[in-house]
This record gives C-alpha cells, sequence and structure tokens, in this order.
C-alpha cells in the first residue's frame, strides 16, 4: 500500500460533487484525510469560483492505475475534458498530486505534481492535513515550503459544506 495524495476541485455544482467523490473516495479506499475546503477563483479562465481541497489515502493502485481510476471517477461525474492546455469550468477534477515518495515522468503522470509549489489552492490544503510531509524532488516538508510560498496574491476562503443547505 502506498499513500497517496489527491487534489479534489470543482465549480459547477461544486457542493453537490464535493460531497459525493468524498464519500465515493471513503468507500472505496477507506479512511481519507480531508483537508478544509476553499473556495478561490477560477484561474485561467472566466468561470464561476471553484471549491478546492486535498485529500490523502492508502492505495494498492500503481501510480498509472491510480490516474487512470481518478479519470473513470471524473468520467463518472460527467467531467468534460479539452485539450491540455485549455482551461475550462469542470464538475470535478481530480489531481494525483503524490505518491508516496516516488518520482514519476510518464506523459499523463508527473509526480510530485508541479501544481504543488504553483498554486495556492494545492499547496494550502496539501499543507494543512501532511505539513511534515517531505516533497520527493525538492527534500523539504510541505510546511516549509507553504512558509516560503508568496502569498500577496493569496485569495483562498474556507468553507463549511455542512452550513451550506
Amino acid at each position: 500500500m502506498a499513500r497517496v495524495y489527491v487534489g479534489v476541485g470543482s465549480n459547477i455544482d461544486k457542493r453537490f460533487h464535493i460531497i459525493k467523490v468524498l464519500d465515493e473516495l471513503t468507500q472505496e479506499f477507506g479512511r481519507v484525510d480531508v483537508s478544509p475546503i476553499y473556495q478561490t477563483a477560477a484561474n485561467g479562465f472566466e468561470g464561476e469560483d471553484f471549491y478546492n481541497c486535498v485529500v490523502g489515502f492508502e492505495t494498492s493502485f500503481t501510480p498509472i492505475g491510480m490516474f487512470n481510476r481518478l479519470r473513470e471517477i471524473e468520467a463518472s461525474h460527467l467531467r468534460i475534458r479539452m485539450s491540455q492546455n485549455q482551461f475550462i469550468s469542470r464538475t470535478l477534477d481530480l489531481d494525483q498530486l503524490l505518491y508516496a515518495d516516488w518520482i514519476v515522468n510518464e506523459p499523463h503522470v508527473e509526480l510530485p505534481s508541479p501544481d504543488i509549489i504553483k498554486y495556492p489552492f494545492v499547496l494550502k490544503p496539501l499543507f494543512d492535513i501532511a505539513p511534515d510531509l517531505i516533497h520527493p524532488q525538492l527534500h523539504v516538508s510541505i510546511r516549509q515550503i507553504w512558509q516560503d510560498f508568496d502569498k500577496t496574491q493569496l485569495n483562498l476562503t474556507m468553507v463549511d459544506l455542512n452550513a451550506m443547505v
């Protein structure tokens, strides 16, 4: 079994899809650690705000198998996927961020994900659930990466899905 961390995001029926996928992941993988959920503006395109969080769980899938399983879950949520470089609104976005301490450079799987050090809506929730985790390429903790992250343009608002009915 390997510990995997996955970024979860949605900006179409976001409350529904986030709640549903968290339940599905728990049913499939057992215990799932879930970060707080943050609302952020769409990045790279015009669209509704996103809800983002990070989850961590144990899996027996390989990194490629995990990638494929995450794509299947996205498809079950009617995710429409455009070309790699095109950002659009989505029902569900599941991005494998880390797979144990593996470094993978495959056509569809790059681990650790470069998004960890690029986007606060990935880094902050990862920090929330795994601050002492060591980044396999940078060899520093997620806590240190978050401490060093430029927060001048930070726009994260914590959301309580239970308070929204």
